[in-house]
């Protein structure tokens, strides 16, 4: 069901909450502007944001932000959210993003940059600031001008600090300590800023996906960087071997690789992935209700589509 009151069938038009996708639409546009000159993966994030970090942290690379291989410590003085009745409480709290990067400001380097990988969404946030400073436009706009109206993405928008879904759209819901289900659609999302506040819906996404796959938005050098991991030497904090690409992820089931990223935001999960080829595709956007969920979905999806 779209929501709990019409139990109206949800369509693939239907806007939905993306979450973390938004990394692989700001990976591909900071790839465009390094295909254009415009940014050096090699360079120090210092130089694109002075003043922003701490001198050391200026240090990590363009590189390191898009691999998640930057060593950044975790966020402090950020709302406890441990539990749904905390999340629904937090739901409307306002952050700029120069507000959010300074919550891991004050403790050192967790790893020297570019030793270890380990998922940080703030990262994206980082980057988004980067969009920024080089082309002079908001990083929605830039990726609204290089991605979206392109490829015809009708139903896809950076929403910024509009708390609403607007149009048909699918309910995002969080079950409480209770049992009971709480409607948590409409909140601010200032907090994913650059890192999971896409809205978009299944279709928007394939189309994304195709495009982006069949190389229509990047040239080849920047897609073999898009489906490039770090070498075997980085390991993820656990000593699995590093599995994130530049925007992407690699996921590998019943022998058969898969290229992608996951998306969750309270109330919504996403996921999009294809084989390199395009011979095995599928986009996934459902509700979870727990506050904490692991990712058998997609797992059976991806198991479905390779038996």
């Amino acid at each position: 069901m779209a929501d709990l009151v019409s139990g109206r069938v949800p369509r693939p038009d239907d806007r939905v909450r993306a979450g973390s996708v938004t990394k692989a639409f700001v990976a591909t546009v900071v790839l465009q502007l390094w295909a254009e000159g415009r940014v050096d993966l090699d360079a120090p994030i210092g130089r694109y944001l002075p003043g922003l970090l701490p001198s050391d942290f200026a240090r990590i690379t363009v590189t390191q932000l898009l691999n998640h291989t930057s060593g950044l410590p975790d966020h402090q003085g950020i709302a406890d959210e441990s539990t749904p009745e905390a999340v629904v409480r937090h739901r409307f709290d306002q952050w700029t993003p120069e507000e959010w990067v300074r919550t891991v400001t004050h403790a050192p380097l967790k790893f020297a940059p570019g030793t270890k990988q380990e998922y940080r969404g703030i990262t994206y946030v980082l980057l988004a600031l980067i969009i920024e400073e080089v082309t002079g436009q908001r990083y929605g706009d830039a990726i609204r001008s290089r991605i979206v109206r392109p490829l015809g993405l009708t139903r896809t928008l950076i929403p910024g600090n509009d708390p609403r879904l607007h149009g048909p759209h699918v309910h995002g819901y969080l079950r409480m300590t209770d049992g009971s289900l709480e409607d948590l659609t409409v909140y601010n999302p200032s907090s994913t800023w650059g890192e999971g506040e896409l809205v978009s819906s299944v279709n928007d996404l394939f189309r994304f996906q195709q495009a982006l796959f069949s190389g229509r938005l990047l040239p080849p050098d920047a897609m073999e960087k898009l489906f490039t991991v770090p070498p075997d030497s980085v390991r993820m904090l656990d000593g699995t071997p590093a599995r994130y690409s530049f925007g992407l992820q690699k996921v590998t089931v019943n022998g058969v690789t898969f290229w992608g990223k996951t998306g969750e935001v309270f109330g919504y999960r996403t996921r999009v992935f294809s084989t390199r080829d395009r011979r095995t595709q599928f986009v996934l956007s459902y509700t979870q209700t727990p506050l904490l969920s692991d990712d058998l979905m997609s797992a059976r999806v991806a198991a479905v589509l390779t038996s």
